[in-house]
């Protein structure tokens, strides 16, 4: 009897936690400084539920990112399922490029929390690493991209994303850039 109790409450404390989270990273992409009591309160969770789950803004904040990278990465599993593997590689930057426009925001939020002295780090690219490295290597394989290009090599290469303006017309200059850093992994394969 007792599990069946439980069940609800774990399953409405994980809907409140992720909404916490889907209203964080809305408030925190308008405003790195958004109050705590504010993100609860469009949460409809009270202070206790907030900080039960996330202590303090550094905690939240990381979670977001953290999150935010993994739903990245993922994208790539499902592209590579339903697609060609160069048609998914390249559909996969558009999609990192959107990450990186529209969560701007957020990036002043992550320098924040990870900024101060004996503070937390901000958690490393690994789902997206790996992401990366599967859609490459799925293209290596298909001959579509030239050999021994490694995920670090790729996303330095594409790095100009987070060069871009994300208040302007970012689009077509992203879509221009990722074009140039396919076409340098195409060079020297049959296709290229």
């Amino acid at each position: 009897m007792p599990q069946q109790k439980d069940s609800p409450r774990r399953s409405d404390a994980q809907r409140n936690r992720e909404r916490i989270l889907e209203v964080a990273l809305a408030e925190l992409s308008h405003c790195a400084n958004a109050p705590l009591s504010a993100i609860a309160r469009k949460a409809g969770v009270g202070q206790g539920t907030f900080y039960r789950n996330f202590p303090n803004r550094e905690s939240l904040v990381l979670e977001i990112y953290r999150h935010e990278m993994q739903q990245v990465a993922d994208t790539a599993t499902h592209l590579i399922e339903t697609r060609a593997p160069d048609e998914a590689l390249r559909a996969w930057m558009d999609r990192l490029a959107e990450f990186a426009m529209t969560k701007a925001g957020l990036a002043d939020a992550i320098r924040q929390a990870t900024g101060t002295p004996g503070g937390p780090a901000k958690p490393p690219h690994t789902p997206v690493t790996a992401a990366a490295e599967l859609l490459l290597r799925a293209n290596e394989e298909a001959g579509t991209i030239r050999p021994g290009v490694t995920a670090d090599d790729f996303l330095l290469a594409i790095a100009g994303l987070w060069q871009l303006e994300p208040d302007h017309d970012w689009r077509p200059r992203a879509a221009r850039l990722l074009d140039l850093v396919m076409d340098g992994l195409r060079a020297g394969t049959a296709g290229g």
